[in-house]
């Protein structure tokens, strides 16, 4: 009875496994649309932590960007000069506040933030290089993962960048499109990693 009753229970599930539609993925969006969408998303903010390594320094720091329209808000806390520093880009115009009291502007503060990292960080692009598309209006060589849909590695205005992994889990922020999770921007000897660990709309 018991080997009957066992038989019935497994005939059951089989028929339930067989009338189950299966699911199919959905294909993934067109890299034009994707990248035209990326590019033209104004307002994301992100938290990870960034390597910066170069032939005469290097450091780790914890980082978080918040971009609203043109505005960048930037802060890096951590071992720079003696402990982090507030950036704000809007356009061309630089605002720099460190952790020992500083306020820059201007020419000054693009100054000293060279002076603080070591090379002069491409801001401007680097918005849209952290979404994983060429920031829009300049030449960039691209590198397609065809699948997916998505870039694996892209050089746009003398740097490299390579995309190591993708943020499935929060592709809802970006309109059902996953966001890079890691990603290495290299000029020369200048190498910055960066590690996305979250992702906010």
């Amino acid at each position: 009875m018991i080997r009957a009753l066992c038989i019935a229970v497994a005939a059951a599930c089989l028929a339930a496994c067989a009338s189950a539609p299966l699911r199919t993925p959905e294909p993934p969006v067109p890299w034009p649309e994707r990248r035209a969408a990326l590019q033209a998303q104004e307002a994301f903010a992100l938290s990870g932590r960034v390597a910066v390594s170069t032939p005469a320094n290097g450091f780790n720091a914890s980082l978080r960007w918040r971009q609203a329209g043109e505005v960048s808000e930037v802060s890096l806390d951590g071992p720079l000069g003696v402990g982090g520093a507030e950036i704000e880009l809007r356009g061309d115009d630089l605002d720099l506040r460190t952790s020992r009291g500083e306020h820059l502007e201007g020419e000054a503060a693009h100054e000293a933030l060279l002076r603080e990292v070591g090379f002069p960080l491409p801001l401007a692009a680097l918005r849209y290089w952290l979404r994983g598309v060429p920031a829009p209006g300049a030449a960039a060589d691209e590198v397609l993962d065809e699948a997916r849909q998505r870039l694996t590695r892209l050089v746009q205005a003398g740097w490299e960048i390579d995309y190591a992994a993708y943020l499935d889990s929060t592709a809802r922020s970006a309109g059902d499109m996953a966001l890079p999770r890691r990603l290495e921007v290299r000029h020369g000897e200048t190498r910055v990693r960066l590690v996305i660990d979250r992702w906010l709309p």
